[in-house]
């Protein structure tokens, strides 16, 4: 079974309900058969941007991600220090560790943002 990692703005997307959610994105989401994933990363950033008031979003977040059966992938070394070996393409640290985390996880991950993909990932 595959799995897919979940970029911020997905997550946001599909918690808010957002029409920017494409319908194939919202599908695979919900779908059972899927292995959804959430990074702590990505928790790291929403709580980071919602305490500078550059972000909103719900306070529960991790428990609607239990609730719908996303499971969540901590932040190890490994992730960390591969952040090294990847081109230099843009200096966001959030993509940069959740770039890092589907390499070293072999996941595939779900993003609408357009930098990413001249990465060495795959994209859903």
């Amino acid at each position: 079974m595959k799995s897919y990692l979940l970029d911020t703005h997905i997550i946001l997307w599909w918690l808010s309900n957002d029409k920017k959610l494409s319908k194939k994105a919202k599908e695979l989401i919900e779908d059972p058969n899927n292995h959804i994933v959430v990074s702590a990363v990505t928790i790291w950033e929403i709580s980071i941007k919602k305490s500078l008031n550059k972000l909103e979003a719900p306070n529960n977040i991790i428990e609607e991600l239990e609730k719908n059966s996303i499971d969540q992938l901590p932040m190890t070394c490994a992730h960390a220090q591969f952040v090294e070996q990847l081109p230099n393409i843009h200096q966001d640290p959030f993509d940069r560790l959740l770039i890092s985390q589907v390499l070293v996880e072999n996941m595939v991950f779900v993003t609408a943002d357009k930098v990413i993909p001249k990465y060495p990932v795959h994209i859903f």
